[in-house]
C-alpha cells in the first residue's frame, strides 16, 4: 500500500477537476445507487464566495450540484473546526426554476454568541424541513447549497468537511447477500446508558456519540475524545427543537476535532453495515424503538451502536436505552425493521484516516480510497 510520503504528489486541481468531472457524469454512468447518493467535500474553493450582511461574515454558494439519483429528501452533515457560528442552507434546481433555499440548521460552538438550533416553519409547495432533514414533494436531480460562516475576526472559520446525503425514500432496491466476514465479531465499543443520567429517556443520541467517541479515545490514545454524556448533551443541543436528537449537529459535534470525521448517511441493506464491521468500524443506527421491540409500527426514535455480529448474523448493539444490559442481541429480521423507519439513516465517525470499506454504492465518503488509488 502507497501512503502519502512514498508516492507521487499530484497537483490538488487534479482531484478538484475529477471530483467535478464525477459529479456531471454520475447520472449517465457508475454503479447502481440503490436509491442513495453521499456527496463529501473537503475543499470548498469552487464554491462563490461573497461578504455576508454582518461583521466578519461570508457567504459560499456552490455550483449547482447534479446527482446520480432522483432523491426527495436530503440530509446535510459538517464538520467545523474553530468558534463558528455556520447556516446550512440548500435548495433543489428544477426546469422550471429552483425552489426557495431552506434552511437546515444553524450551528454554533458558542451559542450564548450565536444561535444553535434548527428552523421550523419552513413548508411550502414544494417542500419542509423536518428538524434537519429536507423532504421534497417532487423528486429533484439537482441541487445548489448556501452556507453562511461567522466567527471571530482573529481566527476565521474552517470547514474541514461537508456532506451531502441524498434518498431517494421510493427506491426498493433487492436485498443484498449478507457480508459473513463480519459475522462472529464484536468491537469492544464502551457499554454507557443514557437511562444513568437526568432526563436520560431522551438522550440516546449524545450518549451513542459518547460511545463511539470513547471507543476511539481508548483506541487512539486520545483521552481528549473521552466525552460523557452531559459534556456532549450541552455542546449539542438544539434550542429550537429542544433537545439532542439533531443529526447533523451531534456529527458537528464530533467531527470538531481534530482528525475525526463525522456524517450522517444512509445505507440501503444490513450488509453495508456488515462491510464496517468487518472492517473494525462501529455504526450508529437509527431505529424505531417501537419497532425493535415489538411494541408497533412507531415512530419512537432511537439510536443505538451496531458493534458487532453474531455467528449466525443477528447484530450486536450497545442500546443505549437499556438501563442495565447495555450489550444486547437483537434478531435480524427485527434491526432491519426497525432500522427502515429511518431509511437505513447512520451516525459515521472515525479517524480520518481510517482504512474505511470499499464503497460499492456510493454511500459514504471514500475519498481517501479514492486518493490512494490515485497514487498508486
Amino acid at each position: 500500500m502507497s501512503t502519502a510520503n512514498d508516492a507521487p504528489r499530484l497537483p490538488l486541481r487534479f482531484f478538484l477537476a475529477a471530483a467535478c468531472l464525477a459529479l456531471n457524469c454520475a447520472a449517465a454512468s457508475g454503479p447502481d445507487a440503490r436509491g442513495g447518493q453521499f456527496l463529501g467535500f473537503k475543499s470548498l474553493s469552487g464554491f462563490e464566495k461573497s461578504p455576508g450582511l454582518e461583521p466578519h461574515e461570508i457567504v459560499l454558494t456552490s455550483p449547482v450540484i447534479v446527482a446520480r439519483i432522483q432523491f426527495n429528501q436530503l440530509v446535510a452533515s459538517w464538520n467545523v473546526t474553530t468558534s463558528a457560528c455556520l447556516k446550512v442552507e440548500a435548495r433543489a434546481i428544477y426546469p422550471a426554476g429552483p425552489t426557495k433555499y431552506y434552511t437546515l440548521g444553524s450551528w454554533s460552538s458558542d451559542p450564548a454568541r450565536w444561535p444553535r438550533e434548527s428552523l421550523p416553519h419552513q413548508k411550502d409547495s414544494d417542500g419542509d424541513v423536518l428538524t434537519d432533514t429536507l423532504v421534497l414533494n417532487r423528486p429533484a436531480d439537482r441541487v445548489q447549497l448556501r452556507l453562511t460562516l461567522a466567527g471571530p475576526e482573529a481566527t476565521p472559520p474552517k470547514i474541514k468537511f461537508l456532506g451531502l446525503c441524498l434518498t431517494d425514500t421510493n427506491a426498493a432496491p433487492p436485498a443484498l447477500p449478507p457480508n459473513r466476514a463480519a459475522w462472529g465479531r464484536t468491537i469492544p465499543v464502551p457499554l454507557r446508558s443514557q437511562m444513568n443520567y437526568p432526563n436520560g429517556k431522551v438522550l440516546c443520541s449524545p450518549t451513542t456519540v459518547s460511545m463511539i467517541m470513547t471507543y476511539w479515545a481508548r483506541r487512539l490514545n486520545r483521552p481528549e475524545l473521552d466525552h460523557d454524556v452531559p459534556e456532549i448533551v450541552k455542546a449539542i443541543y438544539d434550542f429550537q427543537y429542544k433537545g439532542t436528537g439533531n443529526w447533523p449537529f451531534n456529527m458537528a459535534y464530533a467531527g470538531s476535532y481534530p482528525s475525526l470525521r463525522a456524517y450522517i448517511t444512509r445505507f440501503s441493506d444490513l450488509s453495508e453495515v456488515e462491510d464496517w464491521i468487518a472492517a473494525g468500524l462501529p455504526v450508529g443506527l437509527s431505529v424505531c424503538s417501537d419497532r425493535l421491540h415489538h411494541r408497533g409500527p412507531g415512530p419512537n426514535g432511537h439510536l443505538i451502536v451496531c458493534v458487532g455480529l453474531t455467528e449466525d448474523g443477528d447484530p450486536v448493539v450497545n442500546d443505549p436505552g437499556s438501563a442495565k444490559n447495555v450489550r444486547r442481541i437483537y434478531p435480524r429480521e427485527d434491526l432491519i425493521y426497525a432500522w427502515a423507519y429511518s431509511h437505513n439513516t447512520v451516525y459515521l465517525i472515525y479517524p480520518e484516516d481510517s482504512e474505511i470499506p470499499a464503497d460499492r454504492f456510493g454511500h459514504w465518503d471514500s475519498w481517501t480510497a479514492r486518493l490512494r488509488k490515485a497514487r498508486e
